[in-house]
């Protein structure tokens, strides 16, 4: 969960539906691993504990109790709990970067576009609706920023033909049609790297100047 805020009755509800499929899938005799945490970096994050006039990590570790404190209220039975400022979590996202690196997939360029600090997302003009992100957040531009992108845009053609060779990969399968039209409409580089704020997972060999986009650290814990 991400840790901007206090839980709230959405957060009881989503881990008291994975934990019925987690207990479903024991008693089935299926072998489960069921993990819950915080997601703890980002801008958001940052802002938050600018307002509150504490250290973002001071301000994760009192909202992160929170979320734990429900799982247990609630009996949840998830099997680890782990929030993202851990050490552990930190050396695996750098080690998937040093990988991602090696094989050629990470580059250095610059990126201008809107963003929304709420969504931690960037948007494309022709995705804004009436000025704002679809979501309905505000947006801001940001102009030429220097980032580091995930090429994307090398997997469109392979995603293709492992749709087509496993039709059943996309479930449900009225989305399938939805995410074919995605993927073919052209898959763009990701921008994966801020140097706008600092609250966030060092790049490594770019620790001074560029942390790791919030979900990019995210997608690992996920």
């Amino acid at each position: 969960y991400y840790v901007n805020d206090k839980p709230h009755i959405g957060h009881a509800y989503t881990s008291t539906a994975c934990d019925v499929i987690a207990r479903f899938m024991r008693l089935s005799g299926r072998e489960v691993f069921f993990l819950s945490g915080t997601d703890e970096h980002g801008q958001k994050v940052e802002q938050s504990a600018e307002k509150k006039g504490i250290p973002p990590q001071q301000f994760v570790d009192e909202v992160s109790i929170n979320f734990r404190e429900l799982l247990d209220l609630l009996e949840i039975s998830n099997d680890k709990f782990i929030r993202t400022t851990q050490d552990d979590h930190k050396k695996s996202v750098q080690h998937l970067w040093k990988v991602l690196v090696e094989k050629g997939f990470i580059y250095k360029g610059t990126y201008s576009g809107w963003y929304s600090v709420r969504d931690e997302c960037f948007y494309t003009e022709s995705e804004l609706v009436d000025g704002k992100a679809p979501t309905g957040a505000e947006v801001e531009w940001v102009a030429k920023e220097e980032s580091y992108f995930f090429k994307l845009s090398a997997f469109e053609d392979k995603l293709l033909e492992h749709y087509e060779a496993n039709p059943d990969f996309i479930a449900p399968k009225s989305r399938r049609n939805e995410v074919l039209a995605f993927v073919k409409g052209g898959l763009k580089d990701l921008s994966i790297s801020r140097t706008s704020f600092s609250w966030g997972v060092p790049v490594p060999g770019d620790e001074d100047e560029h942390i790791m986009y919030v979900w990019m650290d995210a997608l690992t814990n996920y």
